[in-house]
């Protein structure tokens, strides 16, 4: 199981969680005054550069424009572009000429908000422009899709990774409580947290020792499996 965690904001932290085991470790790259823990190229660069080769850097994205994305890539050089933002504003065709004009080494992924029964049909024209999917809560007042804390309808979700051929990760409000519970309902390639593993009362610090609980439950819950 692929554990991704969100969203690291200094090195140090970022290597620790790498040494406990979390195999993706996610940051905003960009800083547009839109979600909580946003960085500067180079900040997310810095992060890149230092995580140990086998692990995964994921930047996550709030442009809306191909070339921006392209430009955030040429300088933080991320192994994974995580485009966070609604469906409205990067829509199948934008992600097809993202794909088609990324490295091939990169890999792309896009946030799907999983709403109703209809959310599977839009997972699934995603899944034919993107490397990989996350299922995320989308809620008023939150921007983009994600870091809600909230978790969604699971039932969807399992449909959505029945009926896509590519890695779907799993997100929204997992924690120590819930996680195996999920990956036992969803079935996905991957889990995600974000919320649940910062500093309680902090949208931007992020706590290790929940990290390592998290990290902990989930490889528990592997070897009872």
């Amino acid at each position: 199981m692929i554990i991704q965690i969100y969203a690291f904001t200094d090195v140090k932290t970022a290597l620790e969680a790498a040494r406990l085991g979390v195999n993706h470790i996610g940051f905003v790259a960009g800083k547009y005054d839109e979600v909580p823990a946003e960085l500067s190229f180079e900040e997310a660069h810095e992060i890149v550069t230092s995580l140990p080769e086998n692990t995964t850097s994921v930047a996550l994205t709030m442009a809306t424009e191909v070339d921006e994305i392209l430009g955030m890539v040429d300088k933080v050089k991320p192994h994974i572009v995580h485009v966070s933002s609604d469906l409205n504003l990067v829509d199948v065709e934008k992600m097809r000429e993202l794909r088609k004009r990324l490295n091939k080494n990169i890999r792309l992924m896009k946030a799907i908000p999983v709403e109703d029964e209809k959310s599977i049909a839009v997972a699934q024209s995603y899944a034919e422009v993107s490397d990989l999917l996350l299922l995320d809560t989308k809620r008023t007042g939150f921007p983009g899709v994600g870091a809600t804390g909230f978790t969604h309808d699971w039932n969807i979700s399992r449909g959505i990774v029945a009926s896509v051929d590519i890695p779907v990760i799993l997100a929204g409000g997992l924690n120590i409580e819930n996680v195996n519970t999920s990956i036992e309902r969803v079935h996905p390639w991957g889990v995600d947290s974000n919320t649940s593993t910062n500093v309680p009362g902090s949208n931007t610090d992020k706590d290790i020792n929940l990290i390592a609980e998290f990290v902990r439950a989930i490889r528990s819950g592997e070897t009872e499996a």
